[in-house]
């Protein structure tokens, strides 16, 4: 190991430790290994690799889905989704717990975060689910949980800056499809789950919607689902990109919260586009920072190093992948999304070539492991959200939360090693 990797690994562990923001951490890591190169001139390297970072045309859907996701958190479109879910799943025993899932589903593919669905809809199901016989930890767990579901199925600011670490080896589309069927399969297990433990212990009878009121529930709801299929359609079929899709998002949403459902005012709109910017800034400092310390792990060769020691390691195919997994778990856990992606996807992602694993499947399984790290601490960001919604502990959650992460850790095992899962749909729109 080179010094300017210690000196990177070291300086980016003490800022963490010392509670330094994590893309300030990687910016000051970066600058102090590059110092450690020694005849490279630092600050001015990772300003220019930030600045180039960020130049990308791809990234600027980013902020218009962050906008049409706070328009929709605001909008009344998560209650409407609500509502619509009840009508299908309702009527079962453990129903609350599966509308919250089934909600988390819909409303995190909509607005493609995970924590936009954790505090727009656990808000009111974690307290609905607690009067209706449901533990408030329990309820924690699913909404904690379900919500990182949004993050597999399209759209998703992350597979957005997984296409961007490949250097655009996996269009947008395609790694987009590609998550469908694994995010619907984490839904489904994670219901699993919840019914059994209702079961057990006796909660959650369901709640039968009559067919009329179920009926006009659905109608209120198709606009918001609409949006989904005005999205992956257009990008499918080629009407536009998955930057053009973002602003067409961000007029529907308007549309949406403003015209038909009227939860947004005109006054509202500058708050929400400030907010819109703050969230902005920190996603694009992140990937400035990422892609520099990508730039200097490249340097120093540590891809190459990465992957000639797992492959040395074994020549079991099996074995590797279940190591990669491992890894990636517990770079999940201390690391946020969008700097682990960029970070780790140029190492892993010559390992995965060497072992004939397509990029496109290899990417859902970095976002499925990452997802997993969002409900772990120290860093799992809607753990602590949800916890915050729900006025509970993590020590309180944890427990409930345990047959959640097995579920969703089984459905990665089966997506790693049934690559089929990931690929069928790219391969049916001549996408891979």
């Amino acid at each position: 190991m080179g010094l300017p990797l210690v000196v990177l690994i070291v300086t980016f562990a003490l800022l963490l430790v010392l509670n330094v923001p994590v893309a300030f951490s990687i910016g000051l890591a970066t600058i102090a290994a590059v110092f450690a190169v020694g005849d490279l001139p630092a600050f001015l390297l990772v300003a220019q690799r930030m600045a180039t970072g960020i130049d990308s045309f791809a990234l600027l859907a980013i902020p218009f889905f962050i906008l049409a996701g706070l328009l929709m958190s605001r909008g009344g479109i998560a209650r409407q989704l609500m509502d619509c879910a009840e009508v299908f799943v309702g009527p079962f025993r453990g129903g609350l717990a599966y509308v919250n899932i089934v909600t988390c589903m819909l409303f995190g593919s909509i607005s493609g975060s995970a924590t936009a669905a954790v505090s727009s809809i656990g808000g009111f199901m974690v307290p609905e689910m607690e009067r209706h016989g449901y533990d408030r930890d329990f309820s924690a767990s699913v909404t904690i949980t379900g919500a990182t579901t949004g993050l597999l199925i399209p759209p998703s600011n992350i597979m957005i800056v997984y296409s961007l670490a490949t250097g655009g080896a996996v269009s947008i589309a395609a790694i987009f499809i590609a998550g469908v069927l694994p995010g619907i399969l984490v839904g489904l297990t994670l219901m699993v789950v919840a019914g059994i433990y209702s079961v057990g212990h006796g909660c959650g009878k369901g709640r039968r919607v009559a067919p009329y009121e179920g009926l006009v529930r659905c109608v209120k709801a198709v606009p918001s689902l609409l949006l989904v299929v005005i999205i992956l359609g257009g990008i499918l079929s080629g009407k536009f990109t998955a930057t053009e899709a973002s602003a067409v998002a961000v007029l529907y949403a308007a549309l949406l919260a403003i015209v038909v459902y009227r939860k947004v005012k005109l006054r509202d709109l500058p708050e929400v586009l400030l907010q819109c910017g703050i969230t902005t800034s920190v996603v694009f400092m992140l990937i400035g920072t990422s892609m520099a310390m990508s730039w200097i792990l490249a340097h120093e060769n540590i891809p190459q190093d990465v992957s000639a020691a797992l492959l040395n390691l074994s020549d079991n195919k099996i074995v590797i992948l279940l190591i990669m997994n491992l890894l990636l778990l517990a770079v999940g856990t201390f690391m946020d999304m969008t700097p682990a992606v960029l970070i780790f996807t140029p190492i892993f992602l010559p390992v995965a070539k060497n072992l004939g694993l397509d990029p496109i499947h290899f990417g859902i399984i970095l976002i499925m492991n990452l997802c997993i790290g969002l409900c772990t601490p120290p860093v799992g960001t809607c753990l602590f959200l949800g916890c915050g919604i729900a006025n509970t502990t993590m020590a309180r959650v944890f427990r409930p939360l345990l047959p959640f992460f097995a579920s969703m850790i089984v459905v990665l095992l089966v997506t790693t090693y049934l690559p089929w899962l990931a690929l069928v749909l790219p391969r049916l729109f001549g996408l891979a």
